[in-house]
């Protein structure tokens, strides 16, 4: 097999290095590879990516899922592993775990490395964005990354672009447009014709009444999670609840739009969020899902605690289709009624420079968190969702890409303020997540809210509205 130049990458210093070294690491090691990777829609779209182009290249593997800030966890696999292992998604804040490994380890993460980084040494590689000055937040997921690694094995692993995008998509790089290393990698896979840009509504689903009922991003509040009300919705505008989303005119698609950001921006969502009701969608040439669909099928499968179905679905498992869209189908269920909740009595604790509540559920806690932030909450302050374990209580925190461009980080906030209660927590500055001692929840947030007032406020806070008070 012989590997890609990959020249889209001749202008960032050091990436075809690493890749090359991942590469030459990988042909160096023969045999079986456990591969661990994070239990999100981007860690499964990386290792769909992995799994395939490893196999390809003559490698077994055997896939594990890690949840964020597992530890104790990945110290236990790493000591019963005598494999090589290959880490995807997650590491960047472990590599001194990691190098005591007494086999190979190659990281491929996205996520920024704790500065001083960690050192390495002995077999272990770390492959990150970061390192060739990309912003691993918003212009290279892991899933693209592994995807690049895939296609310094061979370019043969070029029809796993769409997989690269879909774990893009699950961490939210597509709002507002893909930038930066990202839109090279689309506008090079559309050149090539391998995939194909439409701009469409957002709405999914066999009709036009259920997709908008059904529609979690954008959530439009008293149209989302209520069929008769959106129905109602519909009618006076002359659109058919019955008609599917794909056969509307353009014109028809123009009043759908219109109306729809009027309504969200009467809710309070800021107007990048209101912009969201259409989208360009990408579609795999010559066949395959919408890689919206596809990453929110595997992004379901993932929240849903099944996520070898996602990476089955993308190996072509012809049973793991209808399992995913039924994972698909009951985490709509549960987000739609946890926003729900949300709008009518959960009590929102807002400090100085962050607004927190309580979430059941801890694979609910981060999207929870997100779409509350960008269509029902105060846009100005980020959003951090709690959880409550046995011994420790899990954070989800959430910002917007407007609020990490006026200096927002919240990795660094989240990290110093778990350490501060004797917790961990990292991430990027647009999402990140802790892990606390139970009863160290108030003393967390204050520390948070002491960093975020460090980093400044950017702007004033926004009238609150009332969600109940919309037709």
């Amino acid at each position: 097999m012989k590997g890609s130049a990959l020249e889209e990458l001749r202008e960032f210093p050091g990436a075809m290095e690493e890749l090359t070294a991942a590469r030459d690491l990988l042909a160096g090691t023969p045999g079986r590879w456990r591969v661990l990777y994070h239990n999100d829609g981007d860690g499964i779209a990386s290792a769909s990516v992995a799994a395939v182009a490893l196999s390809r290249w003559g490698r077994s593997w055997q896939l594990t899922p890690l949840l964020s800030l597992e530890e104790a966890r990945l110290d236990a696999l790493l000591t019963k592993t005598r494999a090589p292992v290959l880490v995807l998604d997650t590491g960047a804040s472990y590599l001194a775990r990691l190098a005591r490994h007494p086999r190979p380890v190659l990281v491929l993460d996205h996520h920024r490395p704790p500065a001083p980084e960690e050192p390495s040494g002995g077999s272990l590689l770390h492959v990150n964005p970061h390192h060739w000055g990309v912003d691993g937040m918003s212009e290279c997921s892991a899933s693209m990354l592994t995807y690049l690694f895939s296609r310094s094995l061979d370019d043969v692993n070029e029809d796993l672009v769409a997989y690269g995008f879909a774990g893009a998509v699950a961490d939210r790089m597509h709002v507002g447009g893909f930038r930066g290393l990202n839109l090279r990698l689309l506008e090079r896979a559309e050149g090539k014709g391998l995939l194909d840009r439409r701009r469409e509504p957002t709405l999914s689903g066999p009709t036009l009444g259920e997709g908008l009922a059904r529609s979690v991003d954008p959530y439009v509040a008293g149209l989302s999670g209520h069929p008769a009300q959106a129905t109602a919705f519909l009618n006076p505008l002359g659109l058919d609840p019955r008609a599917r989303v794909a056969s509307l005119s353009d014109e028809e698609r123009r009043t759908l739009a219109s109306a729809l950001a009027l309504r969200l921006l009467a809710q309070g969502a800021r107007s990048e969020f209101c912009e969201r009701v259409t989208e360009e969608h990408l579609y795999p040439l010559p066949g395959g899902d919408e890689i919206t669909a596809l990453s929110a099928l595997q992004n379901a499968c993932a929240r849903e605690g099944e996520p070898s179905q996602g990476i089955a679905l993308a190996l072509g498992d012809p049973q793991a289709r209808s399992r995913a869209e039924a994972l698909e189908r009951d985490w709509q269920d549960r987000v739609l009624r946890e926003l729900g909740h949300l709008q009518t009595d959960r009590k929102v604790e807002v400090h100085d420079h962050l607004q927190a509540f309580w979430v059941p559920d801890a694979n609910l806690a981060g999207p929870v968190a997100g779409l509350a932030l960008a269509y029902l909450l105060d846009p100005t302050r980020p959003v951090f969702a709690l959880s409550a374990g046995t011994a420790r209580t899990k954070v989800s925190a959430r910002g917007t890409p407007f609020l990490t461009d006026r200096g927002l980080d919240l990795a660094v906030a989240v990290r110093e303020a778990a350490r501060s209660v004797g917790g961990e927590g990292g991430g990027h500055r647009v999402a990140s997540g802790a892990s606390v001692p139970k009863g160290q929840e108030g003393a967390f947030l204050q520390e948070a809210d002491r960093q975020l007032a460090l980093q400044g406020s950017p702007l004033a806070p926004r009238e609150p509205r009332m969600m109940e008070n919309l037709p």
